[in-house]
């Protein structure tokens, strides 16, 4: 079992808003969510509340997973070479070598990222913790093939992975 160094069960609501409002992207509804319903000593543990948090986005209405999803930056796209992304997504892609592109690779990341808004009307999510530039746009080619409802679940499924990762760096 993994614990947080700062508690969650002893936290005050401003406190664990403060921490929690930002594990997802522009999203603070899904920490003041986790707080409502209830937070405990079960939730000092990472995957506890890992999983919980995830529950409630799987829970909420399609609007608010769409909001969701569309909060969510391009991968090696403008904002992160103009320096617009939140830390966190700063650090996770440059953390998958992505600040490291080739022109060429920049420029086969902005087509995928074109090609892909254009087929499903959302922002291409991955997870890129552990993963590679190379694996990256090997997936695109990949999940541009799915259909939206797939892409959708699939989209859903890797913020819910960013979120545990961001809540272990924590």
């Amino acid at each position: 079992m993994t614990y947080f160094r700062t508690l969650p069960s002893k936290m005050n609501s401003v406190q664990f808003l403060d921490q929690y409002a930002d594990v997802y992207e522009h999203s603070p509804w899904v920490a003041e969510r986790a707080w409502a319903a209830g937070i405990s000593e079960k939730h000092n543990e990472i995957e506890v509340l890992a999983g919980l948090m995830a529950r409630i986005v799987l829970e909420a209405d399609e609007t608010e997973q769409r909001k969701l999803i569309e909060a969510h930056p391009d991968l090696a796209g403008k904002a992160a070479i103009e320096g617009g992304l939140t830390a966190a997504s700063t650090s996770e892609q440059e953390g998958a070598g992505l600040d490291n592109c080739t022109a060429e690779e920049y420029a086969a990341f902005q087509a995928y990222n074109d090609a892909y808004k254009k087929k499903f009307g959302f922002p291409f999510i991955k997870a890129v913790k552990n993963s590679n530039r190379f694996e990256i746009l090997a997936d695109f080619k990949v999940r541009l093939e799915n259909e939206i409802q797939e892409e959708l679940k699939t989209a859903i499924a890797e913020i819910n992975k960013i979120a545990r990762f961001r809540l272990a760096d924590l």
